[in-house]
């Protein structure tokens, strides 16, 4: 059954696949583009790889439950079989570039694919404009399969386990992050509502794209890329290719939609916008963005004068209006792991102090349940507010407190995962600061780099900042 599992998921991504194909095919006809023999040839051999697993996996000896033949597994399996399909889901995901010869060797290729899948939006790609269309494509596919979860797009659209329990248990083990709440009682019925509220928000994000400087083809890429918090453009210039004000606006706000819990618009939806609006966790995002935003409007006024690093001042933008507009679409595109770059503004070269902030928002991330990555607010809140505990407990040794979010308890098994979760993803930026360093990065940008990779933002700062790629590491 978990092989027959992952073959589905396999025949999943083929679809997808086909659809790149289809787009690879009319691309074709209208200007000629030669990527559509390598974007079929992959999903030929997604597609039957798929069959063989499923075909390979099918239980000869099931467990009888009733009348039907179930196959249970526990919660480890469910996370064996998550981190093998986004292994697979790479390793397949790559063919399209190699096939196509957009990228020559594996290394390269397994690192794209999984930049797109787990909406890193790191590249190795110094030449984005120049390649065929279904390629483009692909890599926006890629970031909004992995934006919601692969997981729970293919529990929302192919119902394939014969329990409940076990699609709880894929469920927990692909949005693992505390926050996301219960909608509906059947774990299915969950899926498919955050799948419909992700949809109608791409779809929305698209048609306000496309109101823009955008043609068609590039509002839906950068509507895909921007709801998942992946960042992938189809220009290397990224959103600074269209040099409009109103692209920025409008990115600026589908950013910070992508790092909002998607339960929440399911909650704003049905009638039921207490929730929304009391929701901790929401306010204390929308709080820290602000907070951000006027940190970076006062940094490009100030920071001449304040930096003992370099500035380039003439990188930065110019007016009250300009600055505003920047600092808005900086600030929600680290915090929600997507950076974008607009205007050919670079934080790379603004100076040391734009630094500092970049950091904290890249390692924080936004809200649970959201497309983003990093940390997430609600984990470092929690902490946070264990930490006072344990201070207000020494001054008052005999009484009892409790961590609430939104004015829930957090039981004390939840606080403690989240401190391990932060005691691994700190281990995790050590081991990942050395290894680059001993590759012969400095150690600025080893902790920009690993930063950037754990919270899947992207780019670095140095030769991996948002103006270049990973092809020089």
């Amino acid at each position: 059954m978990k092989v027959r599992i992952i073959g589905l998921f396999l025949l999943f991504e083929a679809l997808f696949m086909l659809i790149t194909s289809l787009v690879s095919l009319y691309y074709f006809y209208k200007c000629g583009d030669g990527d559509v023999l390598a974007m079929t040839v992959s999903t030929i051999i997604t597609a039957i790889s798929g069959f063989v697993l499923i075909s390979a996996g099918r239980n000869k000896n099931p467990i009888k439950y009733g009348k039907q033949n179930i196959d249970t597994f526990e919660l480890k399996d469910s996370f064996l079989i998550v981190t093998i399909t986004w292994i697979l889901f790479t390793l397949f995901g790559m063919l399209p570039f190699l096939l196509n010869g957009t990228i020559d060797n594996v290394t390269d290729a397994f690192f794209e694919a999984m930049a797109g899948f787990t909406t890193t939006g790191s590249t190795i790609l110094n030449n984005i404009d120049e390649q065929p269309h279904g390629i483009l494509f692909w890599r926006s596919i890629t970031q909004w399969l992995g934006g919601l979860g692969i997981i729970v797009l293919f529990l929302a659209v192919m119902p394939t386990l014969n329990r409940n329990s076990n699609k709880v248990m894929m469920f927990s083990a692909e949005m693992s992050g505390i926050g996301v709440k219960k909608l509906h009682p059947k774990m299915m019925m969950t899926a498919r509502k955050l799948l419909g509220i992700y949809i109608i928000l791409t779809i929305l994000c698209g048609f306000m794209y496309w109101l823009g400087p955008m043609n068609t083809f590039d509002a839906i890429c950068h509507a895909l890329t921007t709801l998942s918090s992946g960042g992938f453009s189809t220009h290397q210039a990224s959103i600074g290719y269209f040099n409009s004000p109103y692209i920025e606006y409008v990115a600026s706000v589908f950013m910070f939609a992508s790092g909002v819990n998607f339960s929440l618009y399911y909650f704003l939806f049905t009638g039921q916008g207490k929730l929304f609006r009391d929701n901790e966790e929401l306010k204390w995002y929308i709080g820290i963005i602000i907070v951000m935003t006027i940190v970076m409007i006062a940094l490009f006024y100030y920071a001449p004068a304040l930096d003992t690093v370099s500035v380039n001042e003439d990188s930065f933008p110019d007016g009250l209006e300009d600055r505003f507009r920047t600092s808005l679409f900086h600030v929600s595109a680290v915090i929600t792991s997507t950076c974008f770059q607009a205007n050919n503004f670079d934080y790379n070269i603004w100076g040391g102090l734009f630094l500092i902030p970049t950091f904290i928002m890249m390692a924080s991330g936004a809200c649970a349940g959201s497309t983003s990555g990093g940390i997430k607010i609600i984990r470092e809140v929690i902490c946070l507010k264990s930490i006072n505990n344990i201070f207000r407990h020494l001054l008052h040794p005999n009484a009892l407190f409790s961590v609430k979010m939104s004015n829930e308890v957090v039981d004390d098994d939840k606080t403690r995962r989240v401190v391990n979760f932060l005691i691994v993803f700190l281990l995790l930026f050590v081991l990942g600061i050395l290894l680059l360093i001993i590759s012969g990065c400095s150690l600025r940008e080893s902790m920009f780099n690993c930063i950037s990779a754990l919270g899947n933002s992207g780019p670095g700062i140095g030769t991996t900042g948002p103006a270049f790629s990973f092809s020089e590491l």
